[in-house]
């Protein structure tokens, strides 16, 4: 059970959320707020594992009172304005509901946060063949130790990666690319290639360049400047050699 607490400035917006809750299954909804001020002492008052929360609200907004949470449960936001979306990707909400919503959207979103939420705790029952568990700091990432894949943050949606289909990364900025072997459409994910390459299984993968993070089982042929992957030929960085080395068991 997922434990959670709504909160809205609206009373028939609160009530329909109320009813929405209800009738999810695995979420517990152990507090219904009309301002971030309520929500705050439920907070205190509560353990919560999710907060579905209204963005426009007089006094304290949404926004305001999920930035200033130094422990964060996670969050769904709840508004009428699509324009705030981009700081509720920055805040790394689960999910991002428009008004008016309907019950299957809604269903959507919970079943990303009880997803999240098997993933930070290593209770999956699936896909793993151990148990393990842990966001990637800086959001985007989530995944667990013995798992076949993770789950990335990708327009405002969390996408499952099996780690049996990345062919290599590439560091773009605040952002990485993903790419797969089963699509010819490139995952782009906020995060740093630091931060991706700590969730990855170390004896699948291998970083070789400042930028650059590939597939082990993908490498082709390695010279001392380049690793091919196929027909792609990417640099290898001087401090990066070493690592190359262990895994051909040669020189370059």
């Amino acid at each position: 059970m997922l434990r959670c607490i709504a909160v809205d400035d609206e009373p028939l917006a609160l009530q329909l959320l109320e009813d929405y809750i209800r009738k999810v299954p695995f979420l517990e909804l152990v507090a219904s707020c009309g301002d971030a001020f309520e929500a705050a002492r439920a907070l205190q008052a509560n353990a919560v594992d999710l907060i579905f929360i209204d963005i426009q609200m007089p006094g304290l907004t949404g926004l305001q009172f999920i930035q200033s949470l130094a422990k964060r449960p996670m969050v769904i936001l709840i508004t009428a304005y699509k324009k705030f979306a981009t700081e509720g990707f920055d805040l790394d909400v689960v999910d991002y509901l428009v008004k008016p919503m309907g019950l299957d959207r809604f269903m959507k979103a919970c079943f990303k946060a009880q997803e999240l939420h098997q993933l930070r705790t290593g209770n999956t029952g699936v896909g793993s063949s151990g148990t393990g568990g842990g966001a990637g700091a800086g959001g985007g990432v989530s995944g667990g130790a013995g798992t076949e894949f993770f789950f990335v943050n990708v327009d405002y949606s969390l996408v499952k990666v099996l780690f049996a289909d990345i062919v290599w990364i590439e560091g773009s900025g605040d952002y990485v690319k993903i790419h797969l072997r089963s699509s010819a459409k490139v995952l782009m994910v906020r995060t740093s290639a630091k931060t991706l390459e700590g969730e990855l299984p170390a004896d699948k993968f291998i970083r070789i360049h400042k930028s650059y993070i590939v597939s082990v089982a993908g490498i082709t042929a390695v010279r001392k400047n380049s690793v091919f992957i196929g027909e792609l030929e990417l640099p290898v960085g001087e401090t990066y050699r070493e690592g190359l080395r262990q895994i051909t068991g040669r020189e370059l």
